[in-house]
């Protein structure tokens, strides 16, 4: 039997949209607006925290024992999917995988930015098995060190993987198979050596990992940043140790420049540019959250779809829980005459999921070239305005899955006394019952939750609106009101998404 939890209520619904008018309201009563943000609180000058921080970022054993952690997390996944019970809940594959760990990942972006990257398991099992050492430089580095062709370095290649494992993950069903979420894991493996033992610095973590582009992009909207802690040191720099790496400490793996560095996108948080920083000038600072979303971040055509896509995606991962989705995907396959898993009827959904917002974005953008007087270039609007995106996509990615968190994440006890499952049988009516009922957070917690990651997501994104607005269109003015608008349905979109009824995961 299917179960459901319910959505948010509807009053919590009408609270959300009468604030989020007020605020697009008050977007047209106040003048567009140019203002920096303040440049940060620097950790390593704080008294107390400053040591902290700064052992954090110069220990290597510290980042090493995490990665060690992670690694065995990891293999037990694997291990587990591959020789454990197939049923979902019975089996910590499934349920670590994608109950908890996708979840925590996406908050924890928020607090701790691109931090996952720095002890991510593909990455760390790769480095080891081509570099042959578990950390420190080696000489020679065990790779064929080709350059990445031209028409790679991109995040073309990340989100077309992004798509294709969306399709895979819920067209074959992947999150409710510990079978198929170890052999999945293990082709992350395969393609994260195969990038490291052919090209040089890590293409797969700047160009193909979905999940380290996701994280990238979603950390433009974190408190926090690696960033220099003197710029007029960096800029007197000769030897970009940063960049170029010591005799004991690797390069940048993805080629960034401290000293020029503006947005996390590409930052893996690895650290060592912090190691091989001949006077300390790297550290770990906090800043005004979205700032980069705001005001720092540079508009790329790729990272613009990239950013669309993902705003897409996550809708489509939402509207495939709704009880009528299964109904809808077989009207569709009977229109067609698909059979067996519907995956042709599916592969429909998906591909519509990514065309129809996408044009809504693009109608949006030409509404509001059309009310301008400059008629500013429409290809840079589109990759200007792409940044609304983000804080919509990231408020309604953690809304979404929270409930989920909070509803499923019982019975992890059991599972870490049996990981693998041996012996278990499916859930009985009365657990799944239990399970329903016995939430991690309460419904006031998670109602009050949503609702304001729902209004932050929607003020954030007016706060796009109104910078880069102003630095699109200078005289922006009533042009601007097509994105206010836009971000006013997408947000009503995602607070009728939420007020549905969601099919839990087991």
């Amino acid at each position: 039997m299917t179960m459901t939890h319910p959505g948010l209520p509807g009053e919590w619904i009408t609270t959300v949209i009468i604030i989020m008018f007020l605020l697009a309201w008050r977007v047209f009563l106040t003048s567009p607006y140019h203002r920096e943000f303040a440049s940060g609180i620097t950790l390593s000058n704080l008294p107390y925290v400053g040591k902290i921080a700064k052992f954090s970022v110069k220990t290597p054993w510290l980042l090493l024992s995490l990665k060690i952690v992670m690694v065995v997390l990891f293999l037990l996944i694997i291990a587990a999917g591959l020789f454990g019970t197939p049923i979902a809940e019975r089996n910590i594959a499934t349920v670590l995988t994608w109950n908890i760990w996708w979840t925590g990942l996406v908050i924890s972006v928020f607090f701790i930015g691109t931090a996952w990257c720095a002890v991510c398991p593909w990455d760390s099992l790769a480095t080891w098995l081509v570099r042959r050492r578990l950390w420190n430089r080696v000489h020679p580095n065990n790779s064929l060190n080709l350059k990445v062709p031209r028409w790679l370095r991109s995040v073309w290649p990340a989100l077309l993987l992004f798509i294709a494992l969306t399709w895979l993950e819920l067209g074959f069903g992947i999150t409710t198979s510990p079978y198929l979420t170890a052999l999945l894991s293990l082709l992350m493996i395969i393609m994260a050596t195969m990038s490291l033992a052919i090209y040089e610095g890590k293409a797969f973590c700047r160009y193909f990992c979905p999940v380290g582009r996701t994280i990238g992009f979603y950390s433009e909207l974190a408190p926090v940043e690696l960033r220099p802690v003197d710029t007029d040191v960096c800029a007197k720099c000769t030897t970009i140790d940063c960049y170029h790496g010591t005799q004991t400490v690797e390069p940048c793996p993805t080629h960034l420049v401290m000293g020029r560095l503006k947005q996390n996108t590409y930052c893996t948080s690895c650290g060592n540019c912090t190691r091989s920083c001949p006077v300390d000038n790297i550290s770990w600072r906090l800043r005004s959250p979205s700032r980069e979303a705001i005001q720092d971040a540079r508009p790329h055509w790729d990272e613009a779809w990239f950013m669309i896509s993902l705003l897409a995606l996550t809708e489509f991962h939402g509207y495939t829980m709704l009880p009528s989705f299964n109904q809808q995907l077989s009207k569709l396959a009977l229109f067609i005459g698909d059979s067996g898993q519907l995956l042709w009827s599916f592969s429909v959904l998906l591909l519509l999921s990514l065309i129809l917002p996408a044009i809504a974005y693009v109608l949006f953008v030409g509404m509001v070239r059309w009310f301008s007087k400059s008629k500013p270039e429409y290809k840079k609007l589109i990759s200007g305005f792409a940044f609304i995106t983000l804080p919509l996509a990231f408020s309604y990615h953690i809304a979404h899955n929270i409930s989920h968190l909070s509803r499923e994440a019982g019975g992890l006890g059991s599972l870490l006394t049996n990981p693998f499952g041996f012996g278990t049988q499916p859930l009985s009516m009365m657990e799944k019952h239990m399970r329903y009922t016995d939430t991690l957070l309460s419904e006031g917690v998670l109602y009050t939750l949503q609702a304001g990651l729902m209004l932050f997501g929607f003020w954030i994104s007016l706060k796009v609106i109104h910078y880069r607005g102003q630095a699109l269109l200078p005289k922006s003015g009533i042009s601007l009101t097509p994105m206010v608008l836009y971000a006013l349905l997408v947000t009503g979109f995602h607070l009728w998404l939420l007020n549905q009824p969601m099919t839990m995961r087991m």
